[in-house]
């Protein structure tokens, strides 16, 4: 499939992004309103972004599956936006755009001459979303950091795994939040602007989406200093709700409150358990909760995942099998709902599975529309679009600004 990006009717049709991105947090972002139907750019240097070696797919290349996920929809301008020609380069591809979209520091964003600051002034109508990892106030405001710093500083790895050994999330579940927030931020900011013809700054930082996901936790802890400690897979919340292991697998088990209590219990056989003091509400379940996921491990195990889903679906308690990727992929309520999509890729032996936009419009999808651009796959149209010459285009390549 060729990677030129279609201009298809879209939501956002018209609206140029400049994604200065990296990794996942801004790209992703960028990616979203690429999906509306944005016209996204991405610029990364000349060698191509840390990102495009994440999660290789393949032998050599830029087939990183970091990469490939949040950069589709999306033309590839390479270039040194810190060299003269290359800061002019830039400077003048962003008059063009209506969004910049850069997860960098300060400084560097200062230096290269796209920070709010700088581009409003020629710019009054521009929107620059800016992530950072700790935003700009406060001690922590220099420091760089990583999903899994985010993780680490909002009392969710506090409380997962166990007390002697604290586990971080695989899921990139920080910068992927930070992403929605920030696109939520560029979608009210363009709405803003056609209303006003004004531009702002939208401003998102990782500690800040981890404290999001994870407000309710710190809202307990300050009103009843209650100082939970992790304890596995089991909830501390409301019970039975753990992940317990049948004949052939996992499966997840989650009941919340009294009505989803009342069918465990008659599924388990255990029907007196509904007027036990022990388990009359969630805060008691919680309490109690080894003995509620003893008894539905006991119960599990004497089953296959597909017994023990059958029978929880018959009896309308929330299950689940836990899935290996392979097994992800394979299923077919996934592959039923369109939930991935398949696209060709330079360089990658077999069929790119992409995960489709999270949310289904019905008069304005949001589309996955060309596979991600190999390295300075579009410079010369781009360049060419800015203005520049064959010769001149040339001639950048050849001091490698471009």
């Amino acid at each position: 499939m060729s990677s030129t990006v279609r201009r298809e009717a879209g939501v956002l049709a018209g609206v140029r992004v400049v994604d200065l991105g990296r990794y996942i947090a801004g790209p992703m972002c960028a990616a979203m309103l690429g999906d509306l139907g944005a016209d996204v750019i991405r610029v990364e240097r000349v060698e191509g972004g840390e990102d495009r070696y994440q999660y290789l797919t393949g032998p050599g290349g830029d087939n990183g599956a970091c990469f490939l996920q949040w950069n589709r929809n999306k033309r590839s301008l390479t270039l040194d936006p810190l060299a003269p020609d290359g800061k002019e380069i830039l400077a003048r591809l962003v008059r063009t755009a209506d969004v910049v979209v850069a997860n960098l520091p300060v400084e560097t964003i200062r230096q290269m001459g796209v920070d709010y600051g700088t581009l409003r002034k020629s710019r009054p109508d521009i929107i620059v979303v800016h992530v950072t990892a700790f935003g700009p106030r406060g001690p922590y405001a220099g420091r760089v950091g990583f999903d899994g710093v985010g993780q680490a500083m909002s009392g969710m790895v506090y409380l997962s795994g166990l007390p002697d050994q604290p586990t971080k999330s695989y899921a990139s579940w920080v910068d992927c939040s930070t992403a929605l927030f920030s696109a939520y931020g560029a979608l009210a900011a363009i709405l803003h602007r056609r209303a006003t013809g004004e531009g702002q700054l939208v401003e998102a930082n990782l500690l800040r989406s981890a404290l999001n996901v994870s407000s309710f936790v710190l809202m307990e802890q300050a009103l009843t200093g209650v100082n939970r400690v992790a304890s596995a897979n089991r909830a501390q919340s409301s019970c039975p709700a753990d992940l317990v292991r049948t004949r052939d697998g996992w499966i997840q088990v989650q009941c919340v409150g009294n009505a989803l209590y009342k069918r465990w219990a008659r599924l388990m056989g255990e029907d007196h358990w509904v007027t036990d003091p022990r388990f009359k509400d969630d805060v008691s379940r919680a309490a109690n909760g080894a003995i509620l996921s003893e008894r539905t491990q006991r119960w599990a195990e004497q089953r296959s995942t597909a017994e023990a889903l059958d029978a929880l679906a018959e009896a309308k308690v929330p299950a689940g099998p836990m899935f290996s990727p392979q097994q992800v992929l394979d299923d077919p309520h996934v592959n039923a709902g369109g939930y991935l999509q398949s696209l060709e890729y330079p360089g990658v032996e077999r069929p790119i599975p992409y995960v489709t936009p999270g949310a289904d419009l019905s008069e304005t999808p949001a589309t996955i529309r060309s596979r991600p651009p190999t390295i300075g796959e579009h410079t010369t149209a781009i360049m060419t679009e800015l203005g520049y010459s064959a010769e001149q285009i040339a001639d950048l390549r050849e001091s490698k600004v471009i």
